[in-house]
């Protein structure tokens, strides 16, 4: 009993399925149970099926556990609805290492692998290298710009061509920020270094620029530590957990050195990975402890404004309407919350409008609109069903949902723009600042 069923080291543990009391709280918050109705496809039947691997009822190398465990979200909403506390996303983290792991041990099984080739190539071997991103964000803008990414993008799978079709136009990748206060602030306190993501630095860069004038407009001195890399998110998700750690250590190993006092992050998925990595390294005896003091370092960009208090931009760039989409990871791991909204609320000139249910998942899911598109298309859907009408601007917290968003508003509501929360913000200061310099420039004419 217990263990010996899971082959491979890092398995499931019998006190985190164990405390499972089969209640079904999780069900009505689990997205895929909701499309579904099948208890597979819930929270519950997914750690239950580990317990029956764990047990040695079920193998390891059934197709089943493969195909459950995959097909989840990863959103974590079930970990928010259970009583019990457990912990299903870790659960699930680690069941994918495993089915992982077992397929590598026997690959001429005849079943196709849970992580295709290319997934597992983009995850060692492009995510983690900003110049590698750089020069495949290069291409891409290069093809836009003559017309041919759709054409390029024709023979590949459905996922990947909604995806391509929802690029925004991309423009030189963001250049290495110097690790330096910026705004000449000189003796600013706090001094925050900012994540910068692979996805949000490689396709949204000027979000990243974004987040580190914002800061600097509430008091921060900002570092960029150019030694970070990719969070490991996806490659947690992909069932590469002894990957994920190496990029965990480079990351703690990066930011500690940097001497910051808060570590920002502008990507709900992100920031979820990394207030994580005391769970990813806890056999780690080396990191452990470094692992505990990074993430509790760890903020959202919207947190931690509140908390450094926030400076409310004088008027917004233009009156709009805006709703907030949230992501999961954001909500359901960071525990952001209202945050995001609260920061929106207070600049005049913007009406915020309420989306029903804002934290349910929108699909993208890290690459999971890639891998499951038929699902991701039924939550888009949903999703966009919920915007409310007189929306102008859909605003987000990560880049995964901010280019699902993309997908939804050319598919199901053309017009709409989707911008991050801290560009509106930016954009709001940027504003204010043109206003003081247009009431000053008179009074220093007459002077002359």
């Amino acid at each position: 009993m217990g263990e010996q069923y899971f082959a491979f080291a890092d398995a499931p543990r019998r006190e985190e399925y164990d405390t499972c009391i089969r209640c079904g709280l999780c069900l009505e918050s689990c997205p895929t149970f909701q499309e579904t109705g099948r208890e597979l496809e819930s929270p519950r039947g997914r750690v239950q099926l580990m317990a029956a691997v764990a047990e040695g009822v079920v193998p390891l190398a059934s197709p089943s556990l493969a195909a459950t465990l995959f097909s989840c979200l990863d959103c974590r909403a079930c970990e928010v609805a259970c009583p019990s506390g457990v912990p299903i996303g870790t659960l699930i983290e680690k069941g994918r290492a495993q089915v992982v792991a077992a397929e590598r041990a026997e690959p001429r099984s005849g079943r196709a692998p849970s992580v295709g080739r290319a997934t597992r190539w983009a995850v060692r071997r492009v995510l983690p290298y900003r110049k590698r991103l750089r020069i495949l964000a290069s291409l891409v803008a290069g093809a836009q710009k003559v017309h041919l990414l759709n054409p390029l993008s024709r023979p590949l799978p459905v996922g990947m061509r909604r995806l391509s079709a929802a690029l925004p136009r991309l423009t030189s990748p963001s250049l290495p920020v110097p690790e330096r206060p910026v705004g000449g602030l000189r003796q600013a306190q706090p001094r925050v270094g900012v994540f910068l993501g692979c996805v949000m630095d490689a396709i949204f860069g000027e979000a990243n620029a974004a987040t580190q004038r914002v800061l600097a407009q509430n008091g921060a001195a900002v570092a960029v530590p150019q030694a970070q890399t990719c969070c490991g998110a996806l490659a947690v998700h992909a069932g590469e957990r002894d990957h994920a750690r190496v990029l965990a250590r480079q990351n703690i190993d990066a930011f500690l050195q940097a001497g910051v006092d808060f570590v920002a992050t502008n990507a709900g998925g992100c920031g979820a990975a990394l207030m994580e990595y005391p769970e990813w390294l806890a056999a780690d005896v080396n990191y452990r402890d470094k692992a505990r003091e990074f993430s509790a370092r760890v903020r959202d960009i919207s947190v931690l404004l509140k908390e450094m208090g926030f400076r409310a931009p004088a008027r917004a760039a233009r009156p709009q309407v805006v709703t907030y989409q949230a992501s999961c990871h954001l909500h359901n791991v960071m525990k952001a919350g209202s945050d995001p909204v609260d920061l929106l609320k207070q600049i005049p000139d913007l009406e915020v409008r309420e989306m029903p249910d804002a934290a349910r998942c929108c699909g993208s899911a890290g690459i999971y609109n890639l891998t499951h598109p038929t699902m991701a298309e039924a939550l888009l859907r949903r999703k966009m069903a919920d915007v409310p009408e007189g929306t102008e601007t859909i605003a987000t917290g990560n880049p995964g949902c901010w280019l699902q968003m993309l997908h939804g508003v050319k598919t199901y509501r053309p017009g709409l723009a989707v911008r991050h929360v801290v560009q509106i913000l930016d954009e709001a200061y940027a504003r204010e600042e043109a206003a003081t310099v247009g009431d000053v420039l008179p009074d220093i004419e007459k002077a002359r």
